[in-house]
């Protein structure tokens, strides 16, 4: 048995070779030789890829090193989702979503129901999605959610939708497969915008479903090549190569992160301050049972006093760049309120931990915090 930072270096590779490189480089090809029948492991550049097959191969090590996965990745997050949802759910079917989740699953929703598939909502706390499930065909589980960060308990919800015939998927994009594995707690998918932590470094779009059913494996896949939501052989590349550095990012992230939070405890123009890691967090409990190590998230989420007071923040910051999006190694934030999707007060700040030094970030932040609490002139 190795560990998590032996495993993601080692993840997807191929046996070596004499004077070959240890991850080869991407595959650029819209199609293949095919002699004789047109079967094989590669035949066209919307079905298949090399570069595909080995970060997959990577990625299902790591969701499931303990028993077969299979991951199939696409374009972005929002594609990965799409393609559980709408290859599992026909007209008349009904879906559990959470309503504190992803500010694109409204968007989801109305498209869900306009092919005659029932929506159901409910809250992340609290396992509040438990009394929706009679007849469901499908519960969506997005835990720690974005941006409140609350947590549910996979277990239980997963082993209650199975008694009821249903399927379970997770959105496991802020855990990350080294923070939380959802296989193991009873999902029958998890998925993740690679975008986020997993490639961590800002420059890649990318999402991936991983199952441990090959029936549901394969569904997802033809519905990648139905709708060609296929990732591109480089960034397919540079997500398998930022694996190496995964659990050193995330560790020293999930550091940060709750260093971060325990300092912004102090401050007293901070409030509705969330991070699962700290224990007076009311997700706390939940968290330290189900996410792995203590790697409990990069991302701190929090309450400035009012827009103007968030926007002081956000400009006073020198090391912390105003942008969307989380994970990467170079910490950002944002008032999340600006797109208008979250049910979030306005002066609402979605912190994302990158790997700078938690002193130094701290002292950044504090500095800000100061400058924001100056009466403007």
């Amino acid at each position: 048995m190795t560990g998590d930072s032996t495993r993601a270096v080692r993840a997807g590779l191929p046996v070596p070779e004499a004077y070959e490189p240890s991850l080869p480089g991407p595959v650029f090809a819209a199609h293949y030789h095919l002699p004789g029948d047109a079967t094989g492991p590669y035949t066209y550049g919307r079905e298949s890829n090399p570069t595909w097959t080995r970060l997959e191969s990577a990625i299902g090590g790591l969701e499931s090193p303990d028993e077969p996965a299979q991951t199939v990745t696409f374009a972005s997050g929002m594609a990965a989702i799409s393609a559980v949802l709408f290859s599992c759910l026909r007209s008349g079917d009904a879906v559990v979503l959470p309503n504190d989740g992803y500010q694109l699953l409204p968007a989801v929703r109305e498209r869900l129901e306009s092919y005659g598939i029932e929506v159901r909502t409910a809250p992340t706390p609290g396992d509040a999605q438990l009394d929706a499930l009679d007849g469901a065909r499908l519960l969506w589980i997005e835990t720690p959610s974005n941006p409140g960060l609350d947590v549910c308990d996979i277990r239980r919800l997963a082993e209650a939708a199975h008694a009821r015939g249903a399927l379970v998927a997770v959105d496991n994009t802020l855990a990350t497969p080294l923070g939380q594995r959802p296989l193991d707690l009873g999902a029958d998918f998890s998925v993740a915008s690679g975008t986020k932590a997993l490639t961590g470094h800002g420059d890649v779009l990318l999402g991936y479903v991983a199952t441990r059913d090959a029936a549901l494996a394969d569904s997802v896949r033809m519905w990648r090549k139905t709708v060609g939501a296929i990732p591109g052989p480089m960034e397919a590349w540079l997500a398998h190569r930022s694996l190496a550095t995964l659990a050193l990012r995330v560790r020293q992230q999930s550091a940060g992160a709750l260093a971060l939070a325990a300092a912004l405890r102090e401050r007293p123009e901070v409030t509705g301050l969330r991070h699962p890691g700290l224990p007076s967090d009311p997700a706390h409990e939940i968290a330290v049972r189900q996410m792995r190590d203590g790697r409990f998230g990069n991302v701190v989420s929090f309450t400035l006093p009012d827009r103007a007071h968030a926007e002081r923040f956000l400009a006073a910051l020198t090391l912390v760049d105003d942008a969307t999006s989380f994970g990467s190694v170079r910490s950002t934030a944002e008032r999340r309120g600006r797109w208008g999707g979250d049910a979030v007060p306005e002066g609402f700040i979605r912190f994302s931990v990158g790997v700078e030094e938690p002193a130094d970030l701290i002292a950044d932040v504090t500095a800000a915090l100061d400058t924001a609490c100056e009466r403007p002139s």
